[in-house]
């Protein structure tokens, strides 16, 4: 049973910057891809970012890209978003989860695409 277990999420400024990790344990990491999520208060969850087994395609939501980085450490069991600039919409649950099945590609995977997930960690960025 894999577990991901994510962390880093904290109560910031804006323009402020946060690097969120998570950390896989109990099964199989580093052939699979990964992607981050988020839920705000009151919408439905949303895709981030995802990047494939080796690290070398990455994908990002538009309302990220060029602010945030997601990278991983295969040999550290771990995943990290960078996330620079900081706004309120920001705001929100971010969740780590692995993706179903192999891919070569990453993209903007749906939550059905997904296999297992971290419980989240919470990001407040207040203006």
């Amino acid at each position: 049973q894999v577990q991901l277990v994510e962390s880093g999420g904290e109560a910031v400024q804006a323009g402020a910057s946060l690097r969120l990790s998570c950390l896989a344990s109990g099964g199989a990491f580093s052939s699979y891809a990964m992607a981050w999520f988020r839920q705000a208060p009151g919408k439905e969850r949303e895709f981030v970012a995802s990047i494939t087994w080796s690290g070398y395609s990455t994908y990002y939501a538009a309302s990220v890209k060029g602010r945030f980085t997601i990278s991983r450490d295969n040999a550290k069991y771990t995943m990290y978003l960078q996330m620079n600039s900081l706004n309120v919409e920001d705001t929100a649950l971010y969740y780590c989860a692995r993706r179903r099945g192999s891919t070569m590609v990453a993209g903007p995977f749906g939550e059905e695409d997904m296999d297992y997930w971290g419980l989240g960690t919470l990001v407040t960025v207040s203006s």
